[in-house]
């Protein structure tokens, strides 16, 4: 039997949000069992606690974003990543801005954290979602075709292809293919670091997003014929990096 877990103390980093520009102090702190992961607006009077689940996503554009009443919290899937990866059941996220900093624009910065802080194991079991039949969700909007499936399987395995028409896509590959029983998180997953593109930023800041951070030291941009970028770190970054 699994048990869940939790830090066995509280760490904190500030940073600065990929779309808003602010800059975020964020807190970790430890949380008992069956307390589930929560973000905290420490900057609002009084504070709004915004629990995580499916029911509290507000908008996927560009950022994964939680909200609560008129609170939200956005780009929180690098963290959430690390914390699935690392096993973290629950957890208490201070926050004293609406984003969650972006780091390097990957999970590891946010998985080293959490390695740093150390674990505790709880004497509760851990909790899982048992997929019973195949189910399957299509999205013919915009133009383009998108789907996903969940199927029955003993364990748990991420299969994700992208399609972009984009030479750095199609010379590095676009599909990453991923199981939690063979392969190592922090090694093939958390260190994929998020990518956009160059013709996609100035569209980007007339929506309002990336318009004050200089998101380039933290995202790879993928120019017509070069990476505008610092370092990736697989052939299959882009692809493993939607695993996050």
């Amino acid at each position: 039997m699994s048990f869940q877990r939790t830090l066995a103390a509280a760490v904190e980093a500030t940073g600065i949000g990929l779309h808003s520009g602010k800059r975020v102090q964020m807190r970790l702190k430890p949380s008992p069992a069956d307390s589930g992961i929560v973000f905290v607006r420490t900057d609002l009077v009084p504070p709004v606690e915004i629990p995580i689940s499916a029911n509290a996503v507000t908008d996927t554009r560009m950022a994964s974003v939680l909200g609560e009443g008129h609170a939200r919290v956005s780009t929180v899937e690098h963290l959430m990543s690390a914390c699935f990866g690392l096993g973290i059941d629950n957890l208490r996220i201070e926050l004293d801005a609406e984003e969650v900093p972006i780091m390097d624009g990957s999970a590891a910065s946010f998985a080293y954290l959490l390695q740093s802080a150390g674990f505790l194991t709880l004497a509760q079991p851990k909790k899982y979602l048992k997929i019973l039949k195949l189910i399957k969700i299509e999205d013919h909007q915009a133009g383009a075709y998108k789907w996903a499936t969940l199927e029955p399987y003993d364990g748990f395995k991420l299969d994700f292809s992208i399609e972009f028409d984009h030479p750095a896509v199609n010379a590095t590959g676009n599909q990453a293919i991923f199981d939690f029983t063979k392969h190592n998180y922090l090694s093939d997953i958390a260190k994929a670091r998020t990518f956009g593109f160059v013709h996609e930023v100035e569209m980007l800041r007339k929506a309002g997003l990336r318009a004050r951070c200089r998101w380039e030291r933290h995202q790879p941009c993928l120019g017509r014929h070069r990476l505008q970028a610092h370092l990736i770190y697989f052939d299959t970054s882009k692809p493993r990096q939607k695993h996050q």
